[in-house]
């Protein structure tokens, strides 16, 4: 974020501090039950935001060097991303064109190609087919049309993203509808990964990004972890497009006051939450940076599957440094894990109940009411509308 709106986004803060205020919605919001339960529309999500629109894999020091490699599965659909020799980052289905099995697994580095397990088929770097056991048996089909899938991809502002269907282009930067600028001034693409975690809890993939998007419920759910750290129902909102920037103070924000704005910090006293629509939590965190990547997971429309990655400003390369982001890793976790995620899984079973047709997001919720509504606008865009 550039210092002038750090600034512009502090007096915010510190005005609704003062007055103990917090940005508004309009009016409240009654969001339908369905939205967390409904077959059909969970059909309909898969089909628009996991297979057509530009989904944010993670930042680009997840794959630096030439060869290496990293598989992603979580759209439900096999994604193969490599870094090229000349420097690009490409993607690919991670499908072998003669008989469909997967030509990677995991993640690596220093890869000189691929080769199936089934059959041998072995392919470039940039996807182009390089050998064929038994080629004569083939002949007739061209090598230049049995290269791997390619898969529009986009990496910018430190950022990587691509979308699971071949030729589904995407300009980015109309996507993210203004939100570059913020992102563009984090420097992000000299950030470094620490770790990630794999989580699957039973609920809605929607009930899990809206964890993150009110901050109503720091005092109440969270006394002990992140509630002594953050002001409770406390925060500033912005939209862009579908995308949103919600910003929480942190309990030193009142330091600022002493500092003339030229010297203003507002990462280091706050934490800056965005939504990259459709299913991305990018949070700015003082002196590092996380993502969470909301997954529907199975067949069901009460499964998600997260990911959740720990990036830093500088190599963790000390004892001390490393001690240091376990303690955050282990705070974002005893948070989630321990205290979001499993009343959160009582949420979902609730909503099966009958005890309500819709649940309700305040005023003072209006990055909830935000994301919901962006949901049921794109879904009606594209012809299907929610419910069932």
């Amino acid at each position: 974020m550039l210092h002038q709106d750090q600034v512009d986004q502090a007096r915010k803060l510190l005005d609704h501090l003062h007055g103990r205020t917090t940005a508004l919605a309009e009016g409240v919001y009654r969001n339908p039950v369905t939205d967390y339960t409904c077959p059909q529309q969970a059909a309909r999500e898969r089909a628009l935001f996991f297979r057509r629109f530009p989904l944010c894999i993670g930042l680009s020091c997840l794959l630096t060097k030439a060869g290496d490699f990293l598989t992603h599965d979580y759209a439900g659909v096999p994604i193969l991303l490599v870094r090229q020799s000349e420097g690009p980052l490409r993607a690919f289905l991670n499908v072998c064109r003669h008989r469909g099995a997967r030509v990677a697994e995991g993640k690596g580095a220093g890869a000189r190609d691929f080769s199936c397990p089934y059959h041998g088929w072995s392919y470039g770097l940039d996807g182009a087919l390089l050998a064929r056991p038994a080629d004569g048996a083939f002949a007739e089909i061209d090598k230049a049309g049995c290269s791997l899938r390619e898969l529009p991809l986009v990496e910018k502002y430190g950022l990587i993203w691509t979308s699971p269907t071949p030729g589904a282009g995407f300009d980015i930067d109309a996507h993210l509808a203004g939100l570059e600028r913020d992102l563009a001034a984090y420097g992000l693409a000299s950030y470094h990964h620490y770790e990630t975690r794999v989580l699957q809890r039973r609920i809605n993939w929607k009930v899990a990004v809206d964890t993150f998007l009110e901050l109503y419920h720091l005092n109440v759910l969270h006394p002990r972890t992140v509630g002594p750290i953050l002001y409770s129902n406390l925060a500033t909102f912005d939209a862009f497009g579908r995308n949103l920037r919600m910003i929480g103070a942190r309990r030193t924000i009142g330091a600022l006051r002493d500092l003339p704005e030229a010297e203003w910090d507002l990462i280091r006293h706050s934490a800056i939450i965005y939504v990259l629509f459709p299913n991305t939590v990018l949070i700015v965190q003082g002196d590092h940076l996380e993502t969470w990547h909301m997954f529907p997971a199975g067949n069901g429309v009460d499964e998600c599957r997260m990911y959740a990655s720990l990036y830093t400003p500088e190599p963790a390369l000390t004892d001390s440094a490393r001690r240091h982001w376990d303690r955050n890793m282990e705070l974002l976790m005893a948070t989630v894990e321990k205290e979001d995620f499993p009343l959160s899984e009582g949420m979902q079973r609730g909503f099966y109940s009958g005890a309500q047709r819709e649940v309700t997001f305040g005023r003072n919720e209006p990055s909830l009411q935000h994301f919901h509504k962006s949901v049921a606008e794109a879904l009606a865009a594209s012809g299907g509308g929610i419910g069932g």
